[in-house]
């Protein structure tokens, strides 16, 4: 506990405290003196608190981060059973609709479940609240509407349709509930009565449908790629133009349209152009409006971006990175903070920050400072290094003591989602896997050593992860391994695995390998000698380390093999890591935002 605070820094105390309790909310609620082993920690170097607390830091987790960073954009996250796939927000209410059909309901603060609503029995594709957040209005792949009483959690209505429902919405005076589904229809239900007053039909299944949240004779639609206009007899009020995804501000203004990567925000009465973005090399899947009209936000696979329509920048005022899955659902909570879900299984809510009132680009033509992700991440204790190498083919190794960089090699490598570097033999060695074939590379000499082509069946199109394993090369398909020698570049073994659920990724100590998943539990196999039948390991031996601790790589913490109990756990934006390793002293990760992160347990007595 702090017992008192310097001069001129209680500002600043106040908001570390702030991002502290924030970040590392789940993990000081089930044990709060984590507080001083997992959360003050990991304070970035720059904060108050970190500096603070320095002389008692350096006795317990020594903490060096490869990249600097203070705190982070995404304050908390929030980890789920089920997938998320939509989500609305009611002042300090946030509501998440599920694949397992049940809508749970959030603090906007804190991220704490306060209620589950049950009846669905399929996912929950859309979810609205009434303007006075009293209601709440469900769409359902089991062929229900559902209009909920938010204080009971009791189901008010049912409303019944012939497809699945993939998009509702509310009228401005809420007399009327609009429902998009796959059955090419919109209807329009009258709240108080339940009936269907109006069938919209078109050719082809209708993927939303927004009432304008001013006038409650106007509504959008979004059907083949196309957007629509109309009025609530059904009549076409404009002509139809080229979008995937609408959202309208809130005072019905404007809105926004989405087709591929194009971004284009018009008056809502004029049609008028008001801002036009592009989101490069991004096909967006989501996107929404900020209470205040003046920011907007997109989803293109798993990270989302907010523009600025006021500003002539053409670029994204902010990036965010941290999902680990495709991104479902947007909705800002306030004109400063947004919050999204993603198929990791996880809502995240982000800080936007503070917006200047009539903000000048400075270079208009320069694109933000961005960090590539991190591909692979290589913790080698001997030799006093961790390796890891980015998505834009970059292989660098780090100190671990003082954690700064000491070599940066570029590769060849374009793009790589999987791959791997390790020091073997005194030769850095990079894999990666491309246009179906696995390049080993000698990265100091800057040449390849092999290229090995491999075969895909026909159900298993898609490599899942790769790693080196000793003198091997592993790779993982969605329901088989196969390794390939790194001298030869010969098959040493292919298995095929016996899981009913594709798995995941590869966890390799020299010979043995282990594959792991979600949703099964990790199986592990000897390869031996080159040649020889791989044998099924004990389940136990999954990274075990000194003093019987385990590193749980799914969830992000480290448990007592005995007790089962959690001894350490990462929280905030260090949840999910795109790859890590542990060995009892060293934990080191590698995170999308490119940030490497060495944690150092050698005071620590679990």
């Amino acid at each position: 506990m702090l017992t008192f605070v310097q001069a001129g820094a209680s500002c600043k105390w106040v908001d570390d405290s702030q991002h502290l309790i924030l970040e590392h909310f789940d993990t000081i609620c089930n044990s709060p003196s984590q507080i001083y082993h997992s959360a003050l920690p990991l304070c970035p170097s720059s904060s108050w608190l970190h500096k603070y607390h320095a002389a008692e830091l350096s006795q317990e987790v020594k903490v060096v981060k490869g990249v600097p960073a203070g705190w982070g954009t995404c304050s908390r996250t929030v980890t789920l059973d089920h997938e998320p796939r939509a989500v609305t927000c009611w002042k300090d209410t946030v509501a998440v609709g599920l694949n397992s059909g049940k809508i749970i309901t959030l603090d906007e603060i804190t991220g704490i479940q306060t209620a589950i609503l049950s009846g669905h029995a399929k996912t929950v594709r859309s979810l609205a609240f009434l303007p006075d957040g009293t209601s709440l209005v469900s769409g359902s792949e089991d062929n229900t509407i559902r209009l909920w009483d938010v204080q009971t959690g009791g189901v008010v209505k049912t409303l019944h349709l012939t497809d699945s429902v993939l998009s509702v919405s509310i009228s401005a005076d809420c007399t009327s509930i609009a429902s998009a589904s796959w059955n090419k229809t919109i209807q329009l239900w009258d709240i108080q009565t339940g009936e269907c007053c109006c069938v919209i039909g078109q050719q082809e299944p209708i993927d939303h449908v927004r009432f304008s949240p001013t006038n409650p004779q106007y509504l959008i639609s979004v059907s083949g790629d196309k957007v629509w206009h109309w009025d609530i007899n059904g009549h076409q009020t404009n002509p139809t133009h080229i979008g995937s995804h609408i959202a309208f501000s809130l005072d019905g203004t404007q809105f926004v349209s989405c087709y591929g990567g194009d971004i284009m925000v018009q008056n809502s009465s004029s049609g008028g152009i008001v801002a036009k973005f592009h989101a490069a090399d991004s096909k967006i899947d989501e996107c929404c409006f900020s209470p205040d009209g003046r920011l907007i936000s997109t989803a293109a696979g798993k990270t989302a971006h907010v523009w600025d329509t006021t500003s002539s920048c053409p670029h994204p005022i902010k990036t965010f990175v941290g999902h680990t899955a495709r991104i479902t659902s947007l909705a800002f909570s306030s004109p400063s903070s947004l919050i999204s879900s993603a198929l990791d299984k996880s809502v995240k809510f982000w800080e936007i920050g503070t917006i200047q009132a009539d903000p000048v680009a400075a270079d208009p033509e320069s694109t933000p400072l961005t960090l590539p992700p991190i591909v692979s991440i290589t913790l080698q204790a001997k030799d006093g290094i961790v390796i890891s190498s980015d998505s834009d083919g970059v292989v660098k190794t780090w100190d671990i003591s003082t954690g700064l960089c000491k070599a940066s090699y570029q590769t060849i490598a374009k793009g790589p989602k999987q791959g791997d570097a390790q020091l073997i033999s005194n030769r850095l060695i990079f894999v990666w896997c491309m246009c179906k074939k696995i390049h080993i590379w000698d990265v100091e000499k800057g040449e390849p050593l092999q290229i090995v082509d491999i075969n895909f069946n026909d159900d298993e199109d898609e490599v899942e992860d790769l790693k080196i394993s000793g003198d091997n090369v592993v790779c993982l398909w969605w329901r088989s391994i196969q390794a390939w020698s790194i001298q030869t570049g010969e098959v040493v073994v292919k298995v095929k695995l016996g899981f009913s659920e594709p798995q995941r990724s590869l966890t390799v100590d020299g010979s043995r390998v282990w594959v792991c998943s979600p949703e099964s539990e990790p199986l592990g196999w000897d390869f031996g000698t080159l040649g020889s039948s791989p044998v099924q390991l004990s389940n136990s031996l999954l990274l075990l380390a000194k003093n019987a601790k385990l590193w749980d790589a799914i969830q992000s913490r480290i448990k007592d093999v005995v007790t089962g109990g959690v001894v350490f756990q990462l929280a905030g934006r260090f949840v999910n890591p795109a790859d890590s390793q542990w060995d009892g002293h060293y934990l080191v990760a590698g995170y999308l935002s490119g940030e490497v992160l060495i944690l150092d347990f050698n005071h620590v007595y679990f």
